[in-house]
């Protein structure tokens, strides 16, 4: 099964079906991931009653690997989208702290639901409940591009700080735990500390991205795009390695590049940019960015339906826990929304998918902190009753809106059938008496 030319065909097979799974999502409002999904599910029950091998096959390190390199990718796309200017500032403070208040709230809400279940202890249901509380942007920003420019850049500015924070989150509560599981080996320095590491992070993000630009844009070489994402995987990895906060890394670096005039816009730094040069990097690593986070979500989601245990979606258990964490998402994003942006919400209350990182995160937890009780079968659940709740909206919205052309074009303002003018005979008043 595992030949290279087998390997080959279908990769190359899956990759195509995906393209048109992409295709099909436009036209349904369906996510291509959940598509994904069931074809790795698919190819499961294909690989346990055609092939049968006599070992099972570890997929695991494929996954994470793919959800790494997706994450960047996917955190490196959003950024590029981000435009720094001065009108924008209110929409991103205002996605920034919808994006910190619904992941807080929903986090705390699920822990308890974790406790009361599993009866683990409150930090580590917190830990398990964060991956659970983070939007998908790998689903969301390819699903809300017919949306209303407004709302569209509002999901992707959530959706991104989403992760962002979710990410930092988790690896707090996680450094938390094992510093004090294991004191001598792993230092813990509670919230300030960590406050101070990111804040390093920001710093060496922003020099490592001033520099990373200056050297690139004389680069004449035409392999210098996959050259900078080498540059940037690596930057991650040492980051992580030195337990930074290494996303803010790939954050900084696409938001200095998709705004150079801004942040080149003081000192001598003015002098040093080429603009024109380094504006070729920003659209090609765009185009670069794009087709990677396609190709990486892809395998990542096929993978994951075929390492997924369907059979623990049978459980009343694992239903009855995953429906009570769903309807407090959507209860404390109502709340939220309703407050801060008003009765225009549609369909933004109901589009809060988990996905890409919820996965990742979830395997990222270290060995010693698994919760044995904890059922995995959650986590399938609730990425696909969130992903099939949004798509009952982004359809619903779609109708709408179509109804709403409907309208207009069949009532014109302003206008009214044209009928010939009538033409009246006035009567001789000039005849002589």
């Amino acid at each position: 099964m595992l030949e290279p030319y087998n390997l080959l065909i279908v990769s190359s097979l899956i990759l195509l079906v995906s393209f048109v799974f992409g295709e099909l999502s436009k036209k349904t409002s369906v996510p291509s991931v959940l598509m994904l999904i069931v074809l790795g599910i698919l190819i499961k029950l294909g690989i346990d009653h055609i092939i049968v091998p006599e070992k099972p096959y570890n997929f695991f390190p494929y996954l994470e690997i793919l959800g790494i390199v997706g994450l960047i990718m996917i955190v490196l796309e959003a950024a590029l989208e981000l435009e720094l200017k001065p009108e924008k500032y209110i929409p991103i403070a205002k996605a920034f702290g919808i994006a910190a208040v619904g992941l807080v709230l929903s986090t705390w809400v699920a822990a308890e639901i974790l406790k009361f279940a599993f009866e683990m202890e409150t930090t580590k249901a917190w830990l398990y409940a964060t991956p659970l509380s983070i939007l998908s942007s790998a689903i969301i920003i390819p699903s809300v591009s017919e949306l209303r420019p407004d709302k569209k850049e509002f999901h992707i500015y959530e959706s991104t700080f989403s992760d962002i924070l979710g990410i930092i989150l988790f690896y707090f509560l996680s450094g938390k735990l094992l510093a004090e599981a294991d004191p001598v080996h792993h230092s813990g320095g509670g919230a300030l500390a960590y406050t101070g590491t990111i804040g390093l992070t920001v710093v060496i993000s922003l020099i490592a991205s001033y520099i990373i630009v200056l050297i690139f844009q004389n680069i004449k070489s035409h392999v210098k795009l996959f050259l900078l994402i080498a540059v940037l995987l690596l930057l991650y990895s040492v980051g992580k390695k030195m337990h930074l906060s290494s996303l803010i890394i790939i954050l900084v670096f696409g938001l200095l590049i998709a705004n150079m005039k801004l942040f080149f816009s003081w000192g001598p730094l003015k002098k040093l940019l080429k603009y024109k040069e380094a504006l070729h990097i920003y659209e090609g690593l765009h185009v670069i960015t794009m087709e990677t986070a396609f190709v990486v979500r892809t395998f990542f989601f096929v993978i994951f339906g075929i390492i997924i245990k369907l059979e623990t979606l049978a459980s009343l258990n694992v239903a009855a826990i995953s429906i009570a964490i769903i309807f407090s998402i959507y209860l404390i994003r109502y709340v939220i929304l309703r407050i801060m942006i008003g009765k225009d919400n549609f369909p933004q209350i109901w589009v809060a998918p988990r996905g890409l990182i919820t996965v990742l995160l979830f395997y990222a937890i270290p060995e010693q902190l698994v919760d044995k009780n904890f059922e995995e079968g959650i986590l399938l659940f609730i990425i696909i009753g969130t992903s099939l709740i949004m798509t009952y909206a982004m359809i619903k919205d779609k109708n709408r809106s179509n109804v709403a052309v409907r309208k207009a074009e069949g009532s014109m303002v302003g206008s009214q059938p044209w009928t010939a003018p009538t033409v009246v005979e006035k009567e001789d008043t000039t005849h002589s008496h």
